[in-house]
């Protein structure tokens, strides 16, 4: 038998309890899922960073630790843990995570806030939208996540250009990469869509000099991780107009304190952090399959590459 740990905060116990145990016995495993076992007898973790373990060093025979979040910056540099960490990819977070990109980027192209929030009873029509071929949208970040948000604003009609740190090749979108890559990907891009893992390397991308590039009043939409942008910077370019508006669904803190600038600046729309959340059957599924491929010797899906930080 199986002695697989649920490592995360108690709420999500109540939420992936079932879920994981119908999986389990779906996939003729048997199994013992708890919060409690003793760590030399764990052979699966599934693992939140908000969960009780933080040093893996007891759990010497633990195959993988089976993340419960897509994010994985919290714990990939966590010296302790030498097992396999397997992030989460799930096709219910993608498809919520395409929705959510997709629905803000329709309303800043089509300028739905000047109707929803400015009826003052003036007929004002010399004003309209460009066709969305018009409308060159920038993803900066095209692994599962960002390529097909990417695609399904391609299929709108958006001209869409993807940017990764390395080759990489979507169907449908302009792909670019390197830091050369990144210049011209920003370049008059008038809708700049940030879902890049969070790295030494991609935090504060966005910056004064960087937004610079954009078409003057574009769009930001950041459903990503906060520290991709660089708060002032952003802001700076808010009152210069050279962003006309950001969406920003993550941040540095969160909750996000309630004095930070970002909830009283009128250019600014807040989400709290709920562009696509994982839904516990579809990845309960996710996570058995692993545990599955795990068993009959076969390598991991969504593997994280420590070197690279996901």
């Amino acid at each position: 038998m199986l002695n697989i740990l649920f490592s995360a905060k108690p709420a999500a116990w109540d939420e992936y309890e079932a879920p994981l145990n119908v999986a389990l016995t779906e996939a003729g495993l048997s199994a013992n899922l708890s919060r409690t076992h003793a760590p030399q007898d764990v052979d699966y973790i599934i693992f939140a960073p908000n969960g009780p373990v933080t040093d893996f060093r007891p759990y010497a025979k633990t195959k993988a630790v089976m993340g419960l979040w897509a994010g994985v910056e919290t714990i990939v540099n966590n010296e302790t843990l030498t097992q396999p960490l397997c992030r989460l990819v799930d096709e219910s977070l993608t498809a919520g995570m395409v929705e959510w990109v997709t629905g803000h980027t329709l309303r800043h192209h089509l300028g739905m806030d000047t109707h929803i929030f400015g009826q003052d009873s003036v007929w004002r029509d010399d004003s309209f939208p460009p066709v969305a071929a018009k409308r060159p949208v920038t993803i900066l970040g095209i692994g599962a996540l960002g390529a097909a948000c990417g695609q399904a604003l391609a299929a709108l009609g958006f001209p869409v250009t993807g940017w990764s740190r390395n080759p990489k090749n979507v169907t449908g979108l302009r792909c670019l990469h390197g830091d050369d890559g990144l210049r011209e990907a920003l370049t008059d891009a008038q809708i700049v869509v940030l879902l890049l893992p969070q790295t030494p390397e991609t935090t504060n991308i966005l910056n004064a000099e960087t937004l610079a590039l954009m078409a003057k009043g574009g769009f930001v939409i950041n459903p990503g991780r906060g520290p991709l942008i660089d708060d002032a910077a952003l802001l700076a370019a808010l009152d210069a107009g050279q962003v006309a508006h950001a969406t920003l669904d993550v941040f540095r803190i969160e909750p996000l304190p309630a004095e930070h600038a970002f909830w009283a600046h009128p250019q600014v729309t807040v989400t709290p952090h709920i562009a696509s959340t994982t839904r516990p059957e579809t990845a309960a599924q996710v996570i058995v399959d692993n545990i599955v491929r795990g068993e009959a010797g076969q390598p991991f899906h969504y593997l994280v590459d420590r070197a690279r930080g996901y």
